[in-house]
C-alpha cells in the first residue's frame, strides 16, 4: 500500500472555483454577516425606545458614509440570503438540478440581488 501524502477528497488547491461552490460559500457567508448585522439593527431599535436623544446620537453614527456602505452590504446579503434560500428550496422540491438549471437560478439569484438592494436603497434615499 502506498504511503503518499495527498489530499483524501477533492481539494481547494485542485479544483478551480465553480459558480455553484462560490454560491454556496457566499451563502454561508451571507448568513454569518446578516447575524453580525443584527448587532446595529437591534440598537437601533434599543435607540428608539430609548428616547429621542438616543436615538438622534443614533443616527448621526448611522449617516457616516462607512455605515451607510456597511448597510447597503447588509441588505445585499439579506437579499441574496433570502433569494438563495428561495433556490435551495426549489432543489429540495426537485426542481432546477441540472446542471443549466443550476447555473440559471444561481445567476438569477445573483443579478435579482443586486438589482433589490438598487431599488430599496433608491426607494431609501
Amino acid at each position: 500500500m502506498s504511503t503518499q501524502e495527498r489530499p483524501l477528497s477533492p481539494h481547494l488547491q485542485i479544483y478551480r472555483p465553480q459558480l455553484t461552490s462560490v454560491l454556496s460559500i457566499s451563502h454561508r457567508i451571507t448568513g454569518v454577516a446578516l447575524s453580525v448585522g443584527l448587532i446595529p439593527l437591534i440598537a437601533w431599535f434599543i435607540a428608539l425606545g430609548s428616547g429621542e436623544e438616543a436615538y438622534g446620537a443614533l443616527l448621526e453614527i448611522y449617516r457616516q458614509p462607512w455605515a451607510m456602505a456597511a448597510w447597503v452590504a447588509w441588505s445585499f446579503c439579506l437579499f441574496y440570503h433570502f433569494l438563495n434560500g428561495i433556490r435551495h428550496l426549489l432543489w429540495d422540491a426537485g426542481y432546477l438540478l441540472d446542471l443549466r438549471g443550476a447555473y440559471a437560478s444561481g445567476w438569477t439569484v445573483v443579478v435579482l440581488a443586486v438589482v433589490l438592494t438598487g431599488i430599496g436603497w433608491g426607494v431609501w434615499r
